[in-house]
Formats: structure tokens, sequence, C-alpha cells
């Protein structure tokens, strides 16, 4: 069968795998605000059964609303786990075409909802999906990348997030317009769609050549570096390099036992897991995508009503997709550790200056909420509301170039082949069970704390910006052989530096000895 080459083709159709959790994210926070969602699932005490039709549906408590929409990030924890061992077996293709599937499958059952219990299945196995193409895409775009251009190509993976959300955004906000449950189904049935796209071009692409290698077809993965990095060459500079540091970790590895996830325990792998594990579960502690899930709250805590908070709402989405684009195309330059720590140190400021312009300018919306959401507890008008909005989309400017796509490059550049698929699996697993967590989290924190949330995320982020300084070294511009090196090494994280430059050179076909010695020398040195 006829096999895509290209790298960028190969990247745009993978990547519609994180593409399902943007359409995951969307459909619930543009649809969680609608009388026929609220009305549909609703459990008082306001809107019918509970009260005539002339009031407002108050819709799902806050707890059972946050448990809606946890059980997305609930399956994906299971999902991004149970891939691990799927990768390894299936290879990391075929993975990626059972989780289209799965998706399909939750999406059925969500569209058709007849209560609340199977709204949760249907997302928990949308989730499963989700957490299966999150953990993998990554591992498979990190096996198939130059190192000049693995961060732009796996950072992709974000911003085919960042496109579903808006996407999705917008066709359940014209959604909204139809009369009764149509409002939340047709939006819910036509998440298949990616899903449908992606398994069908799935079958174009070739295996991770890593993988290849490590079931010994030696033949198939010389082949998939020709098409890809070779450009139909097989004796190519960059090829035949590759294809050596593949077969000498290979030969390393063959000494070592089946892998499990004991593996990533051990004292020589401990520290990466760790650092994989946490820019997972930095990346929602953040408090990003709480406030993609929950926009609809905030932007109504600051007065804005019907099609105005709606629209209000998608501009964030629109700041998100726009704002990724400058990580894909320096973030090779950037680096991942100055990446992290100044997303950090911005991100921190916006949260703090949201809670205090909450706390000063602000008031108490009454037991039952604005417009009887108990979850738009606090309001907050004129003047310090639009800053609040400002302050809101900023952060988002903030998130979208730099923990949004390195939360998702960094983790499959940190461990060697043998525990790549079930190590990121892992790493990925921190940020669905943390997903879920504060999913379920931040409903009732608004009904109980109100503004203080915003306090918590603030400092979150600053314990993350300590953390990363001294723990989380630079892996930009080496290959995946050298940054095992680095980790052998024991090299001090603030010590690393990029090292892009240099591995340029022998991707444009510098052949001699000493080029190839010089980005491994420059990269030692620096790091």
């Amino acid at each position: 069968m006829y096999q895509i080459g290209n790298l960028y083709f190969i990247t745009a159709i993978a990547v519609i795998g994180g593409g399902l959790f943007g359409f995951d994210i969307s459909s619930m926070s543009a649809i969680i605000g609608g009388q026929p969602y609220l009305c549909y699932f609703n459990q008082g005490p306001a809107g019918p059964p509970f009260t005539d039709a002339s009031e407002e549906c108050s819709g799902p408590r806050s707890d059972v609303q946050g448990g809606i929409t946890a059980s997305m990030p609930g399956g994906s924890f299971v999902g991004a786990l149970v891939s691990g061992f799927l990768s390894d077996k299936l290879g990391r293709n075929k993975t990626l075409q059972v989780g289209a599937f799965v998706w399909c499958i939750g999406s059925i059952i969500v569209c058709a909802a007849q209560n609340i219990g199977m709204l949760v299945v249907g997302r928990f196995i949308n989730g499963l999906s989700v957490g299966i193409c999150s953990a993998q895409v990554p591992v498979y775009l990190s096996e198939l990348a130059p190192p000049s251009k693995r961060g732009r190509l796996v950072g992709c993976q974000q911003w085919a997030i960042t496109w579903g959300i808006m996407i999705m955004f917008y066709i359940s906000f014209g959604c909204a317009y139809l009369d009764g449950t149509a409002a939340f189904r047709v939006p819910w049935g036509l998440q298949m769609i990616p899903a449908i796209l992606l398994w069908i071009g799935l079958l174009f692409l070739p295996e991770s050549p890593r993988w290849l290698a490590r079931k010994g077809r030696w033949e198939d993965c010389h082949g998939v570096l020709t098409l890809v990095h070779g450009h139909g060459d097989p004796n190519s500079p960059f090829v035949t390099r590759e294809l050596q540091e593949i077969k000498d970790m290979c030969e390393f590895e063959r000494q070592n036992a089946d892998v499990t996830y004991l593996e990533l325990f051990k004292p020589k792998m401990i520290n990466r897991t760790h650092i994989g594990f946490f820019t997972q579960v930095w990346s929602q502690l953040t408090g990003m995508n709480v406030m993609m899930y929950y926009i609809i709250y905030a932007v109504a805590m600051a007065g804005l009503k019907g099609d105005l908070l709606l629209v209000s709402s998608s501009i964030q989405y629109v700041i998100n997709v726009v704002m990724t684009v400058p990580a894909l195309l320096y973030v090779d330059r950037w680096g991942r550790r100055n990446t992290l720590l100044v997303g950090a140190i911005l991100m921190q400021l916006w949260m703090y200056l949201n809670a205090g312009l909450l706390a000063s300018y602000g008031s108490y919306a009454g037991p039952n909420g604005i417009d009887n959401v108990k979850q738009q507890s606090w309001l907050i008008t004129g003047a310090p509301s639009r800053a609040f909005i400002a302050s809101t989309y900023l952060f988002v400017a903030s998130y979208a170039p730099t923990w949004g796509p390195v939360s998702w490059i960094y983790p499959p550049e940190l461990y060697p082949l043998r525990v790549r698929g079930k190590a990121v699996a892992l790493a990925t697993s921190g940020n669905w069970i943390f997903n879920f967590a504060l999913s379920y989290f931040v409903p009732p924190a608004f009904v109980n704390i109100q503004w203080r949330t915003y306090i918590i995320f603030g400092v979150f982020c600053t314990a993350m910006t300590v953390h990363v300084f001294f723990l989380f070294p630079e892996t930009a511009g080496k290959t995946l052989e050298e940054v095992e090196d680095m980790f052998l090494s024991h090299i001090p994280a603030w010590k690393t530096r990029v090292t892009t430059r240099e591995v340029r050179k022998l991707e444009k076909g510098q052949s001699d000895v000493e080029a190839a010695g010089g980005v491994r020398t420059k990269s030692e040195s620096a790091s």
C-alpha cells in the first residue's frame, strides 16, 4: 500500500488524535450553559419539573456537573495506561487506529444519552480514546521526526487540540439555535467525523522506525527512514547515522529483559519518570484546561449574557489557536526549559491578578448564583470586569506558546526506546488523573471558595517555576539517543543548553565524521 513520506502530511493526519481531545473540551464548555442541556439534565432547584417553565433551569448540581465533565479525563487516565501495552504490542500506528475506533463508540453513546448515567458512560469511553491517542501520538511523531524539527512536529499535537476546541465550539454555538435536544445531540454526533478521517488516514502512514527496529524488522526500519528522512536515498548520511544509532541502542537494550512499568521506578530511570510525569501534571495545574471547560462560568461572572457570553468565551479559543503558532515555529530554537519557565511566570501573574480583581471589585452573587447557576457565584461589573476578561485572555495567550505544546513535546524525548511507550503513557496518565480531579473540583470550588480558586492555581504556577528551573534539563537539538547520554552523565539541569543549530548541519547532508562528532561533543559540553 502507498505510504506517505512527507513529515508534515504524516503529522497533519496523526495529530487529529489530539484534535479529539479539543473537540471534547468545547463540546462540553459550549453546551453546559445552554437551556436545552440544563433542562434535559436538570436537578433543580429551578426550572421544570421543580418550578414552572417561566424560570430558567439550574441544570445538574455542581458536583454532578463536575462528575460529568471529569468522566472523560477519568477514561483518559485508563486509556493512557493501557496505551503503553497496546503500543508496544501492536505498534504506534495500529494503536492510534484502535483509539479512533473507540472514539466513535463513545460518541454514539453520548449522542444518544437518555440520562446523566448514560452521558457519563459515553464520555468515559470517549476518554479511553483520548488517553490512547494523546499518549501515543507524541511517541509516534518523536520517533519519526529529526531532532531539529521534533519540537515543531510533536507540538502540532497541541495545535490540533486548539483547532479542535475552536471548531467544535463554533459548531456547538451554531447548534444552540436548534430546538430541543438537537442543540446538544447534533454536535456530539458530529464528533465522530474527525475520528473516521483519522482511521482512514492512518492506513497510509508508515510505522515508527524505532518500533520496527525493536521488533527486529530492520529492512522495514531502514525503508521508513529512507522514505521520511532520506527522500528516497537509502545511503543518505543522516539516514546512515540514525540507523546506526538505533542499532546501537537496540543492541544495548537486548541485554535487558522486557520492560514493565516497574522499570520506570528503578534508580537510573526514576528521575526521568518524575520529570515526564510532572511535565504533564503541571500542565493541568496551570488551570488551563479548567479554564477551557468552565470559561462560560467565568465570563458569566463578568456580567455577560446570551450570545455575547458565548462569543466572548470563544475569543479565548481563537487566541489559543493563534498563539500556539509561534511555538511551532520557534520552540526548537527557544528550547524546552526557557519556554516552560517563561510560561509559568506569566501565568501566575494573570492568575493572581484575576483573584485580586474579583476580591477587590466583585461581590457575592447569592446562594443560587447568577441566573440560578450556583457555580456562577461571584459578580464583577464595569471596568474591573473588562480587566478580568482581558487577564483571562492573557493567561491563555501565555499558556498557548509555552506549556501547551511543550508538555507534549518534552516527555517522549526523555526516555530510551525500550521504555518510551510505557513511560509516556505513565506521564500522560498523570495529565488525565489531574484533569479528572480538577474537572470535578472546580464547579464546587466556584460555589464554596469563589475567587480564591484563582489563588490556588497561581500558587501551582509559582511552584512549577521553581521545579522546572532546578530539575528539568534541555533536550532541544539532541537526538533521542544523545538525550540518553545526557541523563547518564548526571549533568545539572540548569547547565544544559539548546543544540539545534549544530544538528541541522548533519540533517542537511554533512557527512564527515568531525561534523557528526561535533554534534555530540557540542551537546555534551553545552549540556
